[in-house]
């Protein structure tokens, strides 16, 4: 078992930055994969960036130069930091983990990108 919660949204202007924190508590040595995913209002859930356990990275085409996802193995937190925020960058961010085949969900976090 592995719980997840995820810290650092908040409203912010566009051209700004962000930096999302998620802190997984249980089972994390097991965890292999984390990833970000983000839903916007009235769209599906997609994925932002992906990180596996030795640091290997894959991006989502619009995170691609503006976003960084990172990992912190010791204390089992992934980041994401997020630059030049757009109003298309607003919605709920997730923390995602992968353990033994089967995958965990924080509770999301809300992010705003609006003057």
């Amino acid at each position: 078992q592995v719980q997840l919660e995820e810290l650092g949204g908040t409203l912010v202007q566009p051209g700004g930055s962000l930096r999302l924190s998620c802190a997984a508590a249980g089972e994390t040595a097991r965890i292999t994969d984390m990833t970000w995913y983000r839903q916007a209002p009235g769209r599906q859930r997609e994925s932002v960036a992906i990180i596996s356990k030795e640091g290997i990275t894959r991006y989502a085409d619009f995170a691609k130069g503006r976003f960084t996802i990172s990992r912190d193995n010791i204390k089992q937190w992934i980041f994401l930091q997020m630059n030049r925020l757009t109003p298309d960058d607003t919605g709920v961010y997730y923390c995602h983990a992968l353990l033994d085949g089967k995958g965990y969900w924080g509770q999301g976090t809300q992010v705003t990108v609006s003057s």
